[in-house]
């Protein structure tokens, strides 16, 4: 453990992110902005809250998760760089970069914790120390300045639908008086009311009690290093929760949000803001914030400066795209002001809830899908459908407008499309246009096939590999450079092993992940670090050098062997 309360402070903040998965702001300290929120038991979150800076209008880029986590690692709309298929290996345009690489060139000990899934393989560049016990705690010297991200589980919708008994043992720590009776639990009105989806609300509260307990652990770890001053703590969910309308939904429900900010002595405790930010906004704001250059590639804003100054205005609409999911095909493009919700559906002919083999697999899906049946079974017998509700049938109606709109101001749960209504057509016209000229703007690839963007990336389904960097050994100093104008040189002084090591196709990640899908970096025993002036190739021992483009396969290995004291 380092002890920082005896060092001096660095130069520059050190940065720690927090993230969950699959929650909308069903926080306690977001009752009044969000509805049902005030049933949530967070304390700690809730305390981040009071001490730092509530976003109330934050919102992913897409509503699942490694669409919605590409953006953020790389401050561009996955639609504009084609990671918008869940999964995919994309190869992203010349220049693009994982934001965290600017960190470690800027001399931060960068770790990750560890999960991935940026939709592209995750290069040894991104961080010094991507795993399940990668910590703050681990840098070698106790006054670099760190930026570490815990990435918790706890409420991914797979959690939602264990057996009773190993759902009570992902909650251990929410108390009796905390936990929430299916009974007693207050359902957004595009669900049905019955036991099932009871019990899944009550279960995603719970959940998300949980997940505030382990946000605590690691709040208490950084105030026991005396980290606490020092550090801007972000915390963040990727997408809406793991439900039908939410996670994998185009609309607010599956898009919409937390987002805490604490930075003492920069931010106002308690303060909270309106503006509209994507999560992806979060890339060039961290590195406004610690001081450092945004680079131009990014389509994201910083909405924070290195003086704690709020931009109130970083966007006048937020976007987002929903496209494959798993074997669920469909193109959607969105756009929020901070009022109303534009959806425009490129396939209406097709359900929202079309088949998908992994949330089909789920209680809540098919608890849809079951009541919809009962419908068709009324209508057998020549009775009217009434299983559901005009408005939770459209969930599994067969097809979807080419337009919704709705006005969040007066209809948080979207319930009325306004596309139709003649008094909203002016709003529903600039919205659309506003949608329109973005897409053209960042030049939208969902209008391509997957095959013909594969085609672009692996021509002939080949991966291409960046170039061996060219090393240079002169005047005491190794410098080296690649052909290739995106890569980034890196190297280390840990020797290769006689054979590379291989991921097995099964290997997973704690929620069964497979780890090759995700991205998740190929351990190799080998700390690897960026040649820049932060760390510098040595000249005083050995060492491998290669270059890393993402989307593409590393170099080979160029080893430098020098002389000690040359």
């Amino acid at each position: 453990m380092t002890h920082e309360k005896t060092q001096s402070p660095p130069r520059r903040p050190n940065i720690l992110w927090i993230t969950t998965h699959d929650i909308n702001p069903h926080l306690g300290c977001y009752a009044g902005a969000y509805p049902g929120a005030e049933h949530a038991v967070t304390p700690h979150l809730d305390d981040l809250a009071s001490e730092g800076l509530r976003f109330d209008n934050a919102f992913a880029s897409a509503p699942i998760c490694a669409p919605s986590r590409s953006a953020i690692i790389t401050g561009c709309h996955p639609a504009s760089i084609g990671t918008i298929h869940m999964r995919s290996k994309a190869v992203p345009p010349a220049g693009v970069r994982m934001f965290t690489e600017h960190f470690r060139e800027a001399g931060y000990y960068v770790t990750n914790n560890s999960f991935t899934d940026f939709q592209m393989a995750t290069p040894s560049s991104a961080f010094d120390e991507c795993s399940d016990t990668a910590h703050w705690r681990d840098r070698p010297d106790p006054d670099q300045p760190f930026f570490a991200t815990f990435h918790g589980l706890i409420t991914h919708e797979s959690q939602i639908h264990l057996d009773d008994e190993s759902f009570e043992e992902r909650v251990p720590h929410v108390r009796p008086e905390d936990r929430h009776a299916p009974e007693d639990v207050e359902l957004p009105p595009y669900y049905p009311d019955t036991q099932v989806f009871r019990v899944a609300w009550a279960r995603y509260l719970d959940l998300i009690g949980e997940m505030d307990h382990w946000v605590g652990t690691i709040l208490q770890q950084l105030e026991d290093d005396g980290l606490a001053q020092s550090t801007i703590v972000v915390f963040w969910s990727d997408h809406g929760r793991g439900m039908p309308r939410a996670k994998r939904w185009a609309n607010d429900s599956g898009l919409h949000e937390p987002l805490i900010i604490r930075w003492p002595g920069r931010i106002t405790p308690g303060a909270r803001t309106e503006a509209l930010v994507h999560l992806m906004d979060l890339a060039p704001s961290m590195l406004a914030a610690a001081g450092l250059e945004v680079p131009d590639h990014m389509q994201a804003r910083p909405f924070l400066d290195s003086s704690g100054r709020l931009d109130e205005h970083t966007n006048d609409y937020v976007f987002a795209s929903r496209d494959r999911m798993g074997d669920l095909h469909d193109m959607s493009r969105t756009v929020r002001d901070s009022r109303y919700r534009y959806i425009r559906h490129y396939h209406p002919d097709r359900s929202p809830m079309q088949h998908c083999t992994y949330p089909d697999g789920l209680s809540t899906w098919a608890e849809m899908r079951r009541l919809a049946t009962a419908e068709v079974t009324q209508r057998a017998i020549g009775d009217l459908p009434s299983s559901l509700t005009p408005l939770q049938r459209t969930l599994v109606a067969p097809s979807k407008p080419e337009e919704e709109l709705y006005d969040l101001l007066e209809d948080p749960h979207e319930e009325h499309d306004l596309a139709g209504d003649r008094e909203h057509a002016e709003t529903l016209a600039r919205l659309s246009t506003a949608l329109t000229d973005w897409q053209e703007r960042i030049g939208d690839l969902g209008f391509l096939t997957e095959d013909e963007l594969q085609e672009r990336w692996r021509p002939g389904g080949d991966w291409p590999r960046t170039p061996e960097p060219e090393v240079v050994v002169a005047h005491g100093a190794v410098e080296a450079r690649c052909s290739e104008s995106s890569a980034t040189i890196i190297w280390s002084d840990d020797p290769p092993a006689a054979h590379e090591p291989e991921v097995p196709p099964s290997a997973a990640d704690s929620m069964g992940s497979p780890r090759n899908a995700i991205g998740s970096p190929v351990p190799d025993g080998r700390a690897w670090r960026i040649h820049c002036a932060a760390s510098p190739i040595p000249a005083d021992r050995p060492a491998w050098v290669r270059a890393v483009r993402l989307g593409w396969q590393p170099s080979a290995d160029v080893a430098v062997a020098v002389a000690v004291g040359s």
